[in-house]
């Protein structure tokens, strides 16, 4: 069965990038030394907020199983925290939280600076395993099951967001 696809249309990924950026300069408390794009999804994102910010913006990829783009940067980006900078992790949605667990999980097994790390993401799902500190909007799977396609997935053939969306079944079922 194909998900009911919902597009992202790019005025709203703006508004949803300007929200972000609100959200980081209203923290006085804490406030990022890099933005850090998530491969594949929070690239594009990431490079907006940090034309939203005027943060600069690093990467890793976990979606290419390529190791120096993922734990060698993971590893790289722990140490940087440890000198004191902060790091805000941003992809485009926290839906199951694996993404944000895993990459957690490989910072603290890295040595992170406990505070030191932060998630930003354009949709949050309010039922997800994990935790962000800043959203532009919430969803809640338990009653949404849209596949989401940002404008920069729409540029896909329709066949590979429907192969995308069908190996990730228990998100749209």
């Amino acid at each position: 069965m194909t998900p009911a696809f919902a597009p992202v249309p790019y005025d709203r990924f703006v508004l949803d990038v300007r929200a972000l950026a609100a959200a980081v300069a209203a923290d006085d408390g804490w406030r990022p030394s890099f933005l850090i794009g998530v491969g594949r999804g929070g690239l594009v994102p990431a490079v907006y907020l940090s034309h939203a910010t005027g943060l600069p913006t690093l990467s890793c990829d976990l979606s290419s199983q390529v190791e120096d783009f993922a734990d060698n940067v993971l590893v790289r980006l722990a140490e940087r925290t440890r000198g004191g900078e902060r790091l805000l992790f941003v992809d485009d949605i926290n839906d199951s939280g694996g993404t944000i667990a895993l990459l957690r999980d490989r910072l603290a097994g890295a040595g992170a600076a406990p505070g030191s790390v932060r998630f930003a993401v354009l949709l949050d799902n309010a039922v997800s395993a994990e935790r962000v500190e800043y959203r532009a909007r919430a969803i809640d799977r338990t009653t949404d099951k849209s596949w989401f396609v940002f404008p920069w997935e729409a540029l896909a053939p329709t066949e590979a967001v429907v192969a995308d969306a069908a190996a990730l079944p228990e998100r749209t079922a």
